[in-house]
């Protein structure tokens, strides 16, 4: 995707990739156009099942074993997509800056090298926004994003070299291709459920796999005998995903002014906020109460994040089960299946039982008969005798051969008997964990609802207080005004003397 280092004049070698040419080209349309922009990128890498952000200060752990990191998390955002909480954004204005941020994020790219792969999967986003002029001269605003992924190869582990820790991220890297396989099967075969959230690449490529986006896949194979098996599997990739039908819609246009109401009005609510905290007009709470809330949210909000790794853990469950049912299910119309061909079978072979048997009664008819001449006929005598014994063994194999098909139709019944209780332990066992579930989500909710009551508690006690408060505030606010029309009283009192001495002494 990156291709190989580009030359001093400015040139791309010819085993340049596909970002470096793309950005060259975003550019020189964006200066044909003389247009007035904004440009944003992000870079991440999907590393076992892990999503890291390349663009992250160099302050914060980058490394696998640092248990201490907390890794980037995936969100919807509330319209059918999914965002990236916490995702770090470059603003750059070149291509070279552009450049310089792929090698910064190369650079920090966890890559653990097989004989077949060398790289892990990542994603390059550029986002733009260009501001445009109707014939009417209204500004328009229109946005824009590109998004190049970067998957790693399907890799075979016996023959990639990979030992022990490298063996099991090379497994992590399959199940993610696999997930990839069921959600483009499930597309093209158009069926309901679609297992986008079973992994973090198909959430990630959700839009781009049956969505609202223009996509375009290039499948890099090797003309190689040895690369034939991983040949035509990214071949058969291909070709299941170009039947993928997505929905392209026209980027959105946004007035100027619709755009500046908004900036206005963030501005004015971060001005509230500032003045609200300079003038200390608003409600505050002691700093053990503050921790102590923003613990229990944080608390709460890794019980619902458990919960929800619970129950999608729970579905996966339940579907193996439901496979492990359905396929015991097929087990068991097989055996009907061979116990209706056995019936037939054991219908036939008493319809021959009885054919023997009246040829057999027929035979003694006959012998009775021809008693009266047996003198006469020791030769004939000893053919139906030795013709007799023929039919008495013929009667012993068939009633052989009867009781060897009861004792299959036993064994049949027993492996019947062992499924319908395989079967009703499944069901069982999948009751009792719905009910847990079920338990558990009620205990949350009412947990939950009994926090709220006592936090609704607090509230109206501080409230209590405060009207308390100001009601003794204005108890004194009115003696004081009794005091203060007392003291004018006096002087007016006090002056009204002093003009009566003065009048008394001057007249």
């Amino acid at each position: 995707m990156e291709g190989g280092a580009r030359k001093k004049n400015g040139e791309f070698p010819s085993d340049a990739g596909v970002i470096p040419r793309a950005v060259k080209q975003i550019f020189e349309i964006l200066e044909a156009q003389n247009a007035e922009y904004n440009m944003k990128v992000t870079f991440l890498e999907l590393y076992n099942e892990e999503i890291t952000d390349l663009l992250a200060p160099e302050e914060t752990p980058k490394f696998v074993d640092d248990k201490s990191k907390k890794p980037v998390a995936l969100m919807e955002d509330g319209k059918g997509g999914v965002l990236v909480r916490g995702l770090e954004e470059e603003i750059v204005c070149t291509a070279n800056e552009i450049y310089k941020i792929l090698d910064k994020g190369s650079a920090k790219r966890r890559t653990a090298e097989t004989l077949l792969n060398s790289k892990q999967s990542y994603l390059f986003s550029i986002t733009i926004h260009i501001k445009e002029c109707t014939p009417e001269g209204e500004e328009m605003i229109k946005c824009g994003k590109l998004n190049l992924v970067d998957l790693a190869g399907s890799e075979n582990i016996s023959r990639s070299g990979a030992r022990e820790g490298r063996a099991r991220e090379a497994g992590e890297i399959n199940k993610s291709l696999l997930t990839l396989g069921r959600v483009i099967n499930t597309l093209v075969e158009r069926s309901g459920h679609i297992p986008y959230r079973d992994s973090k690449l198909t959430r990630l490529l959700r839009d781009s796999l049956g969505g609202k986006t223009k996509t375009c896949i290039i499948a890099t194979i090797s003309p190689s005998i040895q690369s034939l098996e991983e040949t035509l599997s990214t071949l058969d990739y291909a070709h299941r995903a170009k039947n993928i039908k997505n929905k392209p819609e026209i980027n959105q246009k946004m007035m100027k002014s619709a755009v500046i109401k908004d900036l206005y009005s963030e501005i004015d609510r971060l001005k509230q906020e500032v003045y609200a905290a300079r003038e200390k007009n608003g409600i505050y709470i002691p700093r053990d109460r503050y921790l102590q809330d923003e613990a229990e949210k944080k608390e709460m909000a890794e019980k619902i994040e458990h919960m929800e790794l619970d129950s999608e853990s729970k579905d996966k469950q339940f579907l193996e089960i439901q496979e492990l049912y359905n396929s015991q299910l097929h087990l068991t119309v097989d055996l009907s299946e061979k116990l209706d061909k056995t019936e037939k079978k054991l219908e036939e072979t008493e319809n021959s039982l009885a054919d023997l048997e009246e040829k057999h009664r027929q035979a003694n008819i006959t012998i009775k008969e021809k008693e009266f001449f047996i003198s006469n006929l020791l030769k004939s005598e000893k053919g139906l005798v030795e013709r007799a014994f023929e039919l008495r063994s013929e009667l012993e194999n068939a009633a052989s051969d009867v009781s060897s098909l009861f004792a299959k139709i036993e064994r049949k019944d027993k492996i019947e008997d062992g499924n319908r209780v395989l079967t009703q332990k499944f069901q069982s066992q999948l009751t009792q964990q719905l009910e847990i579930l079920h338990k558990t989500v009620a205990a949350s909710m009412t947990q939950q609802e009994k926090q709220l009551e006592d936090m609704e508690e607090d509230m109206q006690s501080f409230v209590s207080i405060k009207a308390e408060a100001t009601e003794e505030l204005r108890g004194r606010v009115g003696k004081l005004k009794t005091m203060y029309g007392a003291g004018i009283k006096a002087l007016d009192d006090m002056a009204n003397e002093l003009e009566e001495n003065s009048r008394s002494t001057f007249w």
